[in-house]
């Protein structure tokens, strides 16, 4: 307690004595810490369960590690969990038996349902203290950002695409607020 408590008065003072580039540093810093603890992690069981029905509910084990961007090992021991529990079914694809094919069952589906659900819940209430002219600003200050960093900040492009894959959407880092296993 005492040291979260130096943590806190050291942050303060410092944010106190840093000038507006540093205080923007700060809290872009902080949200960025923010929002990978409220996002869940890109192989957690919520995660994949998603990323299966945004598939159509079906995909090979390795298209869901390629679009997980996660290591195979990774992905098969999620995916055995939540074959165990119930949410998919493998199967060797007959057309290539070195594939592995993963479907979503219906309970799968349904999990998957209210993951999204509590998903979008998860991100209406991050926003809850911004006017939806806020959110807007917001959003428009952002991508000038973005846009003017990618072009000024080229090598910090390969940590970028790294986290966000080529298509720009992000791809949160290991943080995982579902800890349990999907109902």
């Amino acid at each position: 307690m005492k040291n979260e408590i130096g943590k806190a008065a050291w942050r303060e003072t410092h944010y106190q004595l840093a000038d507006t580039n540093g205080k923007l540093i700060i809290n872009l810093r902080d949200v960025g810490h923010m929002m990978r603890g409220l996002y869940e992690g890109r192989g957690s069981q919520q995660r994949v369960l998603i990323v299966l029905s945004e598939m159509g509910g079906a995909a090979t084990q390795r298209m869901l590690t390629e679009r997980l961007q996660i290591q195979s090992g990774s992905a098969s021991e999620v995916v055995g969990k939540l074959e165990s529990a119930g949410y998919i079914v493998r199967t060797v694809s007959e057309a290539d038996r070195r594939n592995v094919e993963v479907a979503l069952t219906e309970k799968g589906r349904e999990a998957a349902e209210e993951a999204k659900r509590q998903r979008e819940k998860r991100h209406e209430e991050m926003f809850l203290c911004l006017t939806e002219t806020e959110k807007e600003e917001l959003l428009v200050l952002l991508e000038k950002l973005s846009s003017d960093w990618e072009k000024r900040f080229p090598s910090a492009g390969a940590h970028f695409e790294h986290h966000h894959g080529r298509d720009g959407h992000h791809r949160p880092h290991g943080h995982d607020e579902f800890r349990r296993k999907p109902e």
